[in-house]
């Protein structure tokens, strides 16, 4: 593993990063009804899966709360995957767009998840 020296040289929070600013790209051709709906909730839950990668990255001492928080994470990045559900059925975006982003997601809940799966060798580096 390379050395990492803060939540940004997380890979899984680069990524996050980059699609929740692809997320609010995208929802800028949203219909005006859906500004207090659709947009704003699919776009708060794509931005809170960098933050909560960020905070668990601060709160590695402690491993329990270092998982909760990417667990917290990963569930935050399938409700961005069920709210694209909601803009393909609403006919917001195309079909292909909709796998891409899916596909997106679905990379980044799995680094997620590896980086739970290892959550010692991480939390070995706050001590």
């Amino acid at each position: 593993m390379a050395i990492i020296r803060s939540f940004r040289d997380l890979r899984a929070y680069q990524q996050a990063r980059q699609e929740a600013n692809r997320v609010f790209e995208m929802t800028r051709t949203f219909p005006q009804e859906e500004k207090f709906s659709l947009t704003d909730q699919i776009r708060r839950s794509s931005r809170a899966v960098k933050s909560m990668i960020a905070e668990a990255w601060g709160h590695r001492r402690y491993p329990a709360a270092f998982v909760s928080k990417l667990t917290d994470a990963i569930g935050e990045a399938n409700e961005t995957q069920s709210w694209l559900d909601d803009a393909l059925d609403c006919g917001y975006i195309k079909p292909a767009e909709h796998q891409n982003f899916d596909a997106a997601w679905q990379s980044i809940g799995g680094m997620i998840a590896n980086m739970i799966v290892k959550a010692d060798d991480f939390c070995k580096s706050a001590h």
